[in-house]
């Protein structure tokens, strides 16, 4: 129960919108962190701490998401099992290999994570959820700076 005055429909639209995000938000910090175990090469240290510095962003991001879901009266659905059904992300294939490697995954996987969450934005306007939006608009600006700071790291096509 909450007295949040959107209507029961709108909270239910976001709180699902929120939910498909959280699950993609668990899977990203765990491929992130999977990456910061396992990277290997001669930018071992500088990666390493990256990686555990994005995963720590991707935490941050799944709170927000996950209490927006539960501030407009719905479940924040985020148990592995969960986020293992609904994630969107490509699938990462667990390795020790160097940076480069997982740099390329985690880029991949971050463009998919920021791409489906910028859809999202304006569809929960759309249906006049406009703080969701903006919790959407704050995940999104900061994965794309997490993107780069990832991309930086691979040399131009």
């Amino acid at each position: 129960m909450t007295r949040n005055t959107l209507s029961e429909n709108v909270r239910s639209k976001s709180a699902a919108l929120l939910n498909a995000h959280l699950a993609a938000a668990i899977d990203l910090h765990a491929q992130v962190k999977h990456a910061h175990w396992n990277v290997r090469g001669g930018q071992f240290i500088g990666l390493h701490e990256l990686f555990d510095s994005i995963a720590n962003e991707v935490e941050e991001w799944s709170d927000l998401l996950a209490e927006r879901a539960s501030a407009l009266g719905g479940v924040a659905e985020g148990t592995i099992q969960t986020a293992i059904k609904r994630t969107h992300l490509p699938r990462y294939i667990p390795s020790r290999d160097p940076g480069k490697t997982h740099l390329a995954a985690l880029a991949s996987a971050l463009a998919a994570f920021g791409g489906e969450a910028r859809t999202s934005i304006d569809e929960s306007a759309s249906y006049g959820d406009p703080v969701t939006s903006d919790v959407l608009t704050e995940v999104v600006r900061a994965s794309d700076q997490a993107l780069w700071k990832i991309e930086s790291h691979l040399e131009p096509s």
